[in-house]
């Protein structure tokens, strides 16, 4: 049974834990901006009566938030 064990803790397991984790990171920050841009330009529109215009501008402003942590993920800037 103890053989078993170490097996299932080689370094490939590992990795593709960390490489899991990693993706995992960078879907869940990309869909939490843009979400957060959506909620935004829509309670924003709900307040001053814009009706679809804050909730654009808004949802595109997630979106660059997001491409933009996206890229500084991978230049290490986090």
């Amino acid at each position: 049974m103890s053989k078993r064990q170490n097996r299932d803790k080689s370094p490939i397991n590992s990795e593709f834990l960390r490489a899991l984790a990693h993706f995992s990171h960078i879907g869940i920050t990309m869909a939490a901006l843009v979400f957060i841009g959506v909620l935004l330009g829509k309670h924003l529109d709900g307040f001053f009566g814009t009706s679809p215009w804050l909730l654009l501008l808004f949802s595109l402003l997630g979106a660059g938030a997001a491409f933009m942590a996206l890229f500084n993920l991978f230049e290490g800037k986090q």
